[in-house]
């Protein structure tokens, strides 16, 4: 058949061109929404809009919309990809909307952030993420909008990811705006991050290693508490033991809360880096320290709230016969630690509503083991909360600093004579790391610090992490595959 035909003055007129997927006739696009896209969606307008957290959002999403394990996997892919990519998917939107970014509808934001992720990081046909996204919009948004979108997506759609960084960056001879752009992080985290690197003994060129490391989906890490849970049922489902910690698996086999395990408590989410920590305190040796009279250990966790630790600390503390205090401030994350512990023998455990800088007034050198999980910034956790990147700022990390030297303190007082108080943070900058300690032990002269990555080393399955510099000890994403937990352990001196 002809191209063409004639008009009726004989005149030879061009035949309409078929419409592409993405230039539907308004009949044939798409109206209602997506279930997965629809999910993803719901999470970034939770955390935009409501300050929500993506991991507590996406799954109570998932279940509402009755996801199967194909749709849930695309739609955690979608919601953690998007929130990651965040500040290059606002950068590149920058360049396609007639506007400042901040001018458009939040949702309108939202949609178009779910849109780029598929278009330029997703194996998506574009046209499925163009009119998936715009049927999308329609459906939870409005017509008038989803015009906009489609506009705008058209234009992402035109150069793929690398083309629209090397654009972005082009004549920028700024090593961190380049790496804030490229790796999607806000430039102070690039610059701190930097910092973080040198101050544990690291080379400030592992940078982008580190930033690619927080943009990666992590997987799963489980723990059985020692002595009572197992892990059969998660190999039967999937997982593969873990090569950094005892009693650890890797699963990634879809929704983990559908182990009767997990759901019994015995067996935990928790990352290998938050593992190896509790176990370095609780098999540290303690020399010369003074038993109470009825020979029991007594062990404090000070900052417990929501259980993870406190779980494990707790299932240790019982099987060497010592027992535990698990203190938080907040009387609803108190009643998530008891929660947490109901799998553990409750004469081994015991819960304190309190501000842990009291702790110390209640129970003066009462402790063996203090474990202070310090209130941090989070910077070491940002690949399984991609959404803390836009949400801290500068000012968090010395606004965090006072509270965090108060609960080291407060720790060194409670614990005993000989006794040992570990630091923790889930967070590698040096003001909540480093210096945090220094100035403790400037403060006293009963302290002293041992040997953090020592101790790290002899719980490990490896027995070599490298984690240790200067009598402290850090992890790393892009090293150990865990989050960036620190240790300090501070004993006070006999």
């Amino acid at each position: 058949m002809s191209s063409t035909e004639r008009n009726a003055k004989g005149h030879e007129r061009s035949r309409p061109k078929v419409r592409s997927h993405t230039q539907a006739a308004p009949s044939q696009r798409t109206r209602a929404a997506d279930p997965a896209r629809l999910v993803a969606f719901e999470v970034l307008r939770a955390v935009s809009g409501e300050d929500a957290y993506a991991n507590l959002v996406l799954p109570k999403s998932i279940r509402k919309h009755r996801l199967d394990k194909r749709d849930a996997g695309f739609a955690t892919e979608l919601a953690y990809g998007a929130l990651r990519g965040q500040g290059t998917y606002d950068a590149i939107l920058a360049r396609c909307v007639d506007r400042p970014l901040e001018k458009l509808d939040p949702a309108v934001l939202d949609a178009l952030r779910i849109g780029a992720h598929q278009l330029l990081a997703m194996r998506v046909p574009a046209h499925a993420a163009l009119d998936q996204t715009v049927g999308l919009a329609r459906a939870v948004i409005g017509a008038g909008p989803s015009a906009l979108i489609n506009a705008v997506l058209r234009k992402v759609a035109a150069r793929d990811l690398g083309e629209w960084t090397a654009l972005l960056t082009e004549g920028d001879t700024d090593a961190i705006r380049r790496a804030a752009i490229e790796q999607s992080h806000p430039e102070w985290i690039v610059r701190a991050l930097r910092q973080s690197l040198v101050a544990h003994g690291r080379s400030v060129e592992e940078i982008n290693d580190l930033l690619r490391a927080d943009n990666d989906a992590p997987v799963v890490n489980l723990v059985a508490l020692p002595g009572l849970g197992d892990l059969d049922e998660a190999r039967a489902a999937g997982a593969v033991d873990g090569e950094l910690v005892a009693d650890s698996a890797l699963f990634s086999a879809g929704d983990v809360g559908r182990l009767e395990s997990v759901r019994a408590g015995t067996t935990r989410v928790q990352d290998a880096g938050s593992q190896l920590v509790a176990r370095a305190l609780a098999e540290l040796d303690l020399d010369g320290v003074t038993p109470d009279e009825d020979g029991v250990e007594k062990w404090l966790d000070m900052c417990a709230g929501p259980g993870g630790k406190a779980a494990l600390l707790a299932a240790l503390a019982h099987e060497k016969g010592a027992v535990i205090l698990a203190n938080e401030p907040a009387p609803h994350r108190a009643q998530l630690v008891r929660q947490a512990l109901d799998a553990v023998p409750g004469e081994t455990w015991n819960v304190r509503t309190g501000d842990g800088r009291t702790v110390a007034e209640d129970y003066p050198e009462t402790f063996d083991r203090i474990l202070v999980d310090a209130p941090c910034t989070g910077l070491g956790a940002l690949r399984r909360r991609p959404e803390s990147r836009w949400r801290r700022q500068p000012s968090d990390v010395g606004e965090l600093g006072s509270l965090q030297r108060e609960l080291l303190l407060s720790a060194v007082d409670a614990v005993k004579p000989g006794g040992v108080v570990a630091y923790v943070t889930c967070s590698p900058h040096p003001a909540e790391t480093k210096a945090v300690v220094a100035d403790v032990l400037r403060q006293r002269n009963d302290l002293e610090l041992l040997d953090a990555g020592a101790a790290l080393d002899a719980v490990s399955l490896t027995g070599s992490l490298g984690a240790g510099h200067e009598s402290t000890a850090q992890l790393w994403p892009h090293v150990h595959q865990t989050d960036a937990m620190f240790l300090a352990l501070v004993r006070r001196k006999i």
